[in-house]
């Protein structure tokens, strides 16, 4: 697996060298130097030691922290010895910048997931959907079905964790089910998020770059949800056709689950209205909804002495022991650790990422690598290669790369790089967060060689949803983006 993911880095590298007719992003041309060839040595080894993580249980963020700090110890290195350090201490501010923007947003985003969490609000869901006792190919179709609808709000790795949960309990250890299954909600879950800033971190990035507005992502939706209906169509031929044993958990929603989800959905009404109206940024939004949170959860700490007395006073006329003791081991909610428990492995490792690549952009490589796809190739399938990419080494930093590069581009093949990188990870198990998350969760039942076995069936569908965007959509390829 490890030796799949190192093919296609000799292939980019040779597009970083190649000759190149842009300038270097920084003052100092780095890019033939000793310093520009270290600096690739050691993201392309930070980077190796990231796609060994399954194996060696080093967690991804650690490598390209230091990888990140030592990059731009070079740059900044050389730019002393020019006498100009002002303008690489100037190009690593802009670069952290466009990083806090993204954390800040994920980290509300995160926080209320988290929330959503604690309150039950996933759990209650599981609970009916195994109470119902549907059949194999009913599981199949509803999961997946609801990964796709569910991934654009809640991100396509928080969503893929769900329906594997609801999959893992009512499947009984079924390997080839649970396997089929993971490969449908991966796939469904990748397609859904791409088709809105708020499914997956590339789609985000493209939002906040201010390349596309909210309601362009919606164009998306067919071909997403063709990309995710011609595998899944083929994967339904092989599921069994029998049921599972119905199993009865009955789950009660915390007090303020449905307000917090009401909160959510404001939180990000108030993003998009700063953004298209106020032409502000959107994380001031994200954070705006944070303090809607927080002050939510100042009223259920305030009230929750007064609702016990009431639960438990009605549990003592009801003789009920059991919710007696329940309500005895409450903890009041507290948002505060539902920020601890955000998902900082990814945050810092998107920090890492990010600091790398915008690193190499400026040393100049990003210049060379966009004048040979977009220049050189022709920007559709400049995209449809990156995508395919994606799914090898993470669409984190391709699209980073991409956005960095800011190859001039219509709407139309902005749209198409947003969807190829979003749903191009579905190829191979390893290619998205979802996919990795799964083989974690479902370890021993979701592996990279089942995965495998059905990357034909998801490349059809990738292709289709390709070739139904650049129908569907022709008209906005003659529009062009801003630069």
């Amino acid at each position: 697996m490890q030796k799949q993911k190192m093919l296609l880095w000799p292939g980019l590298l040779l597009a970083m060298f190649a000759p190149a007719a842009h300038a270097a992003v920084g003052a100092v041309d780095l890019t033939t130097s000793v310093t520009g060839f270290v600096a690739i040595g050691i993201f392309v080894l930070a980077y190796a030691l990231v796609m060994a993580e399954e194996k060696i249980h080093l967690r991804k963020s650690k490598p390209v922290l230091v990888a990140a700090g030592i990059i731009w110890a070079l740059i900044g290195w050389q730019y002393v010895q020019a006498g100009m350090p002002e303008q690489s201490e100037a190009a690593f501010r802009h670069t952290l910048l466009e990083f806090a923007e993204l954390m800040l947003f994920l980290l509300v985003a995160m926080t209320y997931i988290n929330a959503l969490e604690e309150r039950r609000l996933f759990d209650v869901l599981r609970s009916w959907l195994v109470r119902k006792g549907f059949s194999y190919k009913q599981l199949f179709w509803i999961t997946g079905i609801l990964s796709f609808f569910i991934s654009p709000v809640a991100d396509n790795l928080t969503t893929a964790l769900l329906m594997c949960a609801v999959v893992m309990k009512v499947a009984e250890g079924d390997k080839k089910f649970i396997n089929l299954c993971c490969i449908n909600i991966v796939v469904a879950a990748n397609a859904g998020g791409a088709f809105s800033p708020f499914g997956d971190i590339t789609t985000l990035m493209v939002w906040q770059a201010g390349l596309l507005n909210f309601a362009e992502f919606l164009v998306l939706f067919v071909p997403s949800l063709v990309n995710y209906l011609i595998p899944a169509v083929i994967m339904s031929c092989f599921v069994e056709k029998r049921k599972p044993a119905a199993l009865q958990d009955d789950i009660e929603l915390k007090r303020g689950a449905l307000r917090i989800l009401t909160l959510f959905l404001l939180t990000i009404a108030t993003a998009v209205a700063f953004h298209t109206v106020l032409h502000l940024p959107p994380v001031l939004g994200m954070m705006t909804g944070l303090g809607y949170l927080q002050f939510f959860g100042y009223f259920l700490r305030v009230t929750l002495p007064g609702s016990l007395a009431r639960k438990r006073a009605m549990a003592e006329r009801e003789g009920d022991q059991e919710r007696i003791r329940a309500l005895g081991q409450v903890v009041p909610f507290d948002v505060f650790s539902r920020v601890s428990r955000a998902e900082w492995d990814t945050l810092l490792f998107f920090y890492g990422v990010v600091m790398c690549v915008g690193g190499l952009g400026f040393i100049g490589y990003l210049a060379q690598m966009s004048d040979v796809l977009y220049t050189q190739w022709d920007a559709t399938w400049a995209n449809v290669a990156l995508g395919i990419i994606s799914a090898v080494i993470d669409n984190i930093p391709v699209m980073f790369a991409v956005l960095t590069m800011q190859p001039d581009m219509s709407h139309g093949h902005w749209l198409l790089i947003t969807l190829t990188a979003g749903v191009g990870g579905s190829l191979l198990s390893i290619g998205s967060a979802a996919g990795v998350a799964l083989m974690g969760q479902a370890r021993g039942y979701y592996t990279f060689a089942g995965h495998l076995k059905w990357a034909p069936a998801i490349m059809l569908g990738y292709i289709a949803s390709v070739l139904t965007h650049l129908w569907l959509n022709k008209a906005s390829f003659s529009v062009f983006g801003v630069s």
